[in-house]
């Protein structure tokens, strides 16, 4: 982003960039509802999934959770390489925890349960964020439940919640994977933003970069949550290029000619 594109319409800072502290993050009450389940999940020691199809804001719901957690009580994980086999994936939450791996799979499991029981008795809850979790090999997921299982199954140690795409919750209800589906207390899905989060959404996005006046004109808004269907990542991407287009035309709003151009722009790239 150059300095005359900020110019050009009063901005401070890049409006749509992802670099946005987790204080700062704005969620319609959609969004807010699913961060206040998994708070009261994580309050109650309890396991979650969460699914969504991408770029609807699985991530910064994760970003909330983790500004409302309080520190003191609980210790919050997040693994993202989920493309790993079992004892890769056990030394992967090794590393993420400050510890040692070992060399194997028995050893980095013990290494991980002896953690959490630690934990325990510092009257500290830990949580793993698995994260792009549609993608665990299965022999990792037929492990995880173990993971869960703490003096015979009687004390709730650790929480876990799962996060991936919607094919993820299709994965655990098979047959196979039973017994880390039925330890799932919480099953929840974000969905798309709706037509009216959607100018909420860019209009706070701007004001918070500096800009005091409304740039995208209704028929505007309503293209860019039909061409993006409510995800946040894609508006994001073709809210920023629709702004950069009407600053190269010298245009005071963001109109629908100009998006449209970006948004047949963005598909040809797409298509090529």
């Amino acid at each position: 982003m150059t300095a005359a594109y900020l110019t050009a319409f009063g901005l401070r800072d890049a409006p749509f960039s992802k670099e946005v502290a987790d204080d700062a993050l704005w969620l319609p009450p959609s969004k807010q509802a699913v961060v206040d389940a998994l708070v009261q999940a994580l309050a109650d020691r309890e396991q979650v999934l969460l699914v969504g199809e991408p770029g609807v804001g699985k991530t910064c719901v994760l970003r909330a959770l983790r500004n409302r957690t309080p520190q003191a009580g609980f210790r919050l994980t997040y693994c993202h390489n989920a493309t790993l086999g079992r004892r890769d994936f056990y030394r992967q939450l090794c590393l993420a925890l400050g510890l040692s791996p070992s060399a194997t799979a028995a050893a980095v499991f013990y290494a991980v349960s002896t953690h959490v029981e630690d934990l325990a008795k510092e009257s500290v809850h830990p949580v793993f964020l698995l994260d792009e979790a549609h993608l665990l090999h299965q022999d990792t997921l037929n492990h995880l439940h173990i993971l869960l299982n703490y003096q015979w199954d009687s004390r709730a140690l650790l929480s876990l919640v799962l996060v991936g795409l919607p094919e993820l919750a299709d994965r655990l209800a098979m047959r196979r994977n039973r017994s880390l589906y039925s330890r799932i207390h919480h099953r929840l899905e974000i969905g798309p933003l709706a037509p009216e989060d959607t100018g909420e959404y860019l209009k706070m996005r701007l004001a918070r970069a500096g800009c005091d006046r409304e740039l995208f004109p209704s028929d505007t808004i309503a293209l860019l949550h039909e061409t993006t269907l409510g995800a946040m990542r894609d508006l994001d991407r073709l809210a920023a290029a629709a702004l950069r287009e009407a600053a190269r035309r010298k245009r005071r709003l963001v109109e629908r000619d100009v998006v449209s151009r970006v948004i047949d722009a963005d598909s040809a790239r797409q298509a090529a």
